[in-house]
């Protein structure tokens, strides 16, 4: 039997155009600005949007609650401030990506002792299992990384918008990126493709999503954690390399490391252990640029033996 989509009702659908309305009038705005200009515009709408946008402004102080008891009330409100305002201008830069790509040396560093450990990696012929987190300027680590002309690939959640996702992944495509479209018949299948060919697979294994997922502990609490990245690097004996582009006085900086898998086995346990692992190194990452973290997201939504949508 061939099933149907039963389309979203009539005012979900009219937001959705409206937001893509918005978008692309935004887009021609401002879209004549150079790099610099942007992002201190999306400064400014940061600040904004810690102010107009509650429910998430809520839900960024109550993670941070979790992630930083010993901050008092006030170091955590100037937190969250501080990421609505980095997320705003990373935003905004983006807009201005021709010139970003013309000058992506300059914007995104990338020193050769750690590109040194991906070219290394590489050379086993196995492929990379590259993981990293929503952290600084996750969507120009990938593409300084295809634009060095590496063959990289990355997995991606569609937007509920159609039209959204098509220019996501027309962005993407614009710094040579090739997109595997989360859920998408054929997506684990092209995951293995990749690597078997030696190229880059690139996963966020930061956030609740609904994939396979582990506990594991972040920030002192357990959060249910994507494991695919440990389940294919330990299946496929395929190099593992973590890797953050934090931004530092003006630019982002690109840094790497090899995550060394040999003592884990492919089962239950080793995936377990190994999704730990790499969340602890997330976690430091955070730390260490802490408002360079999504803090609205629900990173602890789910707990264990807890069904979703259970109390």
């Amino acid at each position: 039997m061939t099933g149907t989509t039963t389309p979203p009702p009539l005012l979900k659908r009219l937001k959705r155009a409206l937001r893509y309305g918005v978008i692309r009038v935004a887009l021609a705005l401002v879209g004549w600005l150079p790099a610099r200009a942007l992002s201190e515009l999306g400064d400014a709408v940061g600040r904004l949007a810690y102010l107009v946008a509650v429910t998430d402004r809520r839900r960024a102080l109550e993670s941070l609650q979790v992630a930083f008891p010993h901050l008092s009330e006030a170091e955590r409100r100037a937190l969250a401030r501080a990421c609505f305002r980095h997320l705003g201008r990373m935003t905004a830069e983006l807009v201005a990506i021709e010139e970003l790509d013309r000058d992506i040396d300059d914007w995104v560093v990338w020193a050769p002792d750690s590109r040194a450990v991906l070219d290394q990696a590489l050379k086993r012929g196995r492929g990379v299992v590259f993981v990293s987190g929503h952290v600084g300027a996750w969507a120009l680590l990938a593409r300084r990384v295809a634009l060095a002309g590496y063959r990289a690939s990355s997995i991606a959640k569609e937007a509920p918008d159609a039209r959204l996702t098509a220019l996501i992944e027309r962005f993407r495509a614009s710094g040579r990126l090739q997109t595997i479209w989360r859920g998408r018949p054929g997506a684990a299948r092209a995951m293995l493709a990749v690597l078997k060919a030696g190229g880059i697979l690139g996963l966020l294994i930061d956030q609740d999503t609904d994939v396979q997922s582990v506990f594991v502990p972040f920030f002192g609490r357990l959060a249910k954690t994507p494991l695919a990245a440990a389940e294919l690097a330990l299946r496929t004996q395929a190099p593992l390399v973590l890797g953050f582009c934090h931004r530092v006085d003006g630019r982002y900086r690109l840094t790497m490391r090899e995550v060394n898998t040999d003592a884990l086995q492919h089962d239950e346990a080793g995936v377990h252990a190994l999704t730990a692992q790499l969340t602890e190194a997330i976690e430091l990452a955070i730390r260490t640029h802490p408002e360079q973290w999504v803090w609205m997201h629900r990173r602890w939504k789910s707990r264990p033996g807890v069904a979703p949508g259970g109390r």
